[in-house]
């Protein structure tokens, strides 16, 4: 699992709210299980800093296992950028949760009724074991580590129900605390894991694996469609047992599985607009993933792809603009005499002694000279007092200028590209079996809105893992949308499609 963080901004959605125009839970008269996906718009707020890091492995009943030698560089993650969840029924009758198909994880975790100090379980549906005819009592303790917190509580055992079938005595965790406060703003309630048992925290086998083992499938596959149209009301799909062809065109190229901890398969070169990357020309591993919406990689590729498309970061973003709404008008204050400390209250970016700015028109408090734009106005105005002094020519002053907000920390780990330029922006291709899988900008980028504006971010974050277990990729909801995805559990392999809607 991966970590990625979170960090809350106040803004406004003025957006699209994805929903099904179907039924959550479809007719399988078809003989094949599907949940039909709700799609949750993607806000700054969960998305600016998430990112996915390499971890310790889980803590909580004992080890892992005899079995897994590697628990040592197990990728941890949370969700808070999961677009896509579905309804389950957990005991009899069933109570209902919405919970994310995750196949880069393993176990079946909710929200408990015995869940009294965490706020975010005050915020989703809950548990209730007294209200089930089928539960058994664990009440062993477990543990599920993230990169920013943890999820933390007790096995149970009951009926769940997926779409029409009931898969009978799973255990599952009952959480009784949830570390993360992103869990509090998630729009689901848990986690379905459909990884790999070696990878189960308690070596529980998965829903999955009971849902074969109960015959209550005809094929051991599970496929799914993601809906990436961000206008479209039907989320996406994902199927047990079976495949809808309407989703896709042409058949699948189909890979084996390389590590069953994980659906981990090899992935070759990472071609930018038809030139190598270089990195994974002699094979990466790569985990597909539809537990998150990116596409991570070594940061010595995903450069060369940020920089290639014309990402910068959120601090980079926002310093630049700064400078090409007020850096005229500061430029002019600043030849006119001003002093740079006074420049920026005098314009309305910054405030101080609670006065109210006039060209800002608005009430600002102290210390509201701390904000954001207030302080990328001082560092902007410095740095042109520094260049006036050494009698610099204005444009070579604005080319350093937007040249160090080029160069900012971006602790974010997001990245900004021009909604604009979407058509100029090279394919990227990776390389999987014997042929490249395509990915264009309007599939790779994830389009936000943020106060009744749309900003476009590159699907593209870093992910460095070394060897032997790396380089390693991890291809989320970005590549996935673009194409069917069949999770072969028969066959130990993974099939994709160009999708279609």
């Amino acid at each position: 699992m991966r970590a990625k963080y979170l960090l809350v901004a106040n803004c406004l959605i003025c957006a699209w709210v994805c929903c099904l125009a179907l039924d959550d839970i479809n007719d399988s008269s078809d003989g094949l299980v599907r949940i039909g996906l709700k799609k949750k718009p993607l806000d700054l707020a969960r998305l600016h800093a998430s990112r996915i890091t390499r971890g310790n492995g889980f803590r909580g009943m004992g080890k892992v296992g005899d079995n897994y030698p590697k628990a040592n560089t197990i990728y941890l993650k949370n969700y808070m950028d999961s677009q896509y969840y579905g309804e389950i029924g957990i005991g009899s009758p069933p109570q209902t949760f919405s919970v994310v198909f995750d196949t880069g994880s393993s176990n079946l975790w909710v929200p408990s009724s015995k869940c009294y100090f965490s706020l975010a379980c005050y915020f989703h549906a809950r548990y209730r074991a007294v209200l089930s005819r089928t539960y058994s009592k664990i009440g062993r303790h477990c543990k599920i580590n993230y990169g920013a917190g943890s999820v933390s509580g007790f096995f149970s055992q009951d009926h769940v129900q997926i779409g029409e079938i009931v898969i009978k005595n799973q255990v599952f965790a009952e959480a009784t605390k949830e570390g993360l406060l992103a869990f509090a703003l998630a729009q689901f309630d848990g986690i379905l894991g459909l990884g790999f048992q070696n990878a189960s925290v308690g070596k529980v086998p998965p829903v999955w694996y009971n849902m074969v083992q109960q015959g209550l499938v005809s094929m051991e596959i599970v496929s799914f469609w993601l809906n990436r149209d961000a206008k479209a009301k039907i989320g996406g799909e994902v199927i047990f047992g079976g495949v809808d062809w309407r989703h896709f065109m042409g058949d699948h190229t189909f890979v084996p599985i390389t590590r069953k901890d994980y659906w981990q398969i090899e992935l070759g070169d990472i071609l930018i607009g038809g030139s190598s990357t270089g990195l994974c020309e002699g094979g990466c591993a790569a985990i597909v993933d539809t537990g998150t919406s990116m596409i991570a990689g070594p940061t010595a590729v995903v450069t060369q792809i940020n920089h290639a498309i014309g990402a910068e970061g959120i601090v980079s973003f926002n310093c630049k603009n700064v400078v090409n709404k007020y850096g005229q008008l500061i430029w002019q204050f600043l030849v006119s005499g001003f002093q740079p400390e006074n420049v920026c209250s005098d314009i309305g970016l910054c405030s101080y002694n609670g006065t109210k700015n006039a060209s800002a028109g608005e009430e600002t408090e102290a210390g509201n000279a701390d904000n954001a734009a207030c302080t990328f106005c001082e560092m902007i105005a410095f740095w042109i007092q520094v260049q006036l002094k050494e009698h610099k020519a204005k444009d070579n002053v604005f080319k350093y200028v937007n040249e160090l907000c080029e160069n900012l920390p971006n602790p974010g780990g997001k990245d900004f590209v021009n909604c604009d330029a979407l058509a100029t922006m090279p394919v990227i291709s990776f390389a999987i079996g014997d042929k490249y899988f395509p990915v264009t900008a309007e599939q790779y980028t994830l389009k936000v809105e943020v106060n009744c504006t749309t900003v476009c971010l590159s699907g593209f974050t870093a992910l460095d893992v070394p060897r032997p277990d790396g380089p390693l990729w991890v291809l989320g909801d970005v590549f996935l949308g673009a194409y069917h995805t069949i999770f072969d559990f028969g066959n130990m392999q993974v099939g994709f499609a160009k999708s279609i809607l």
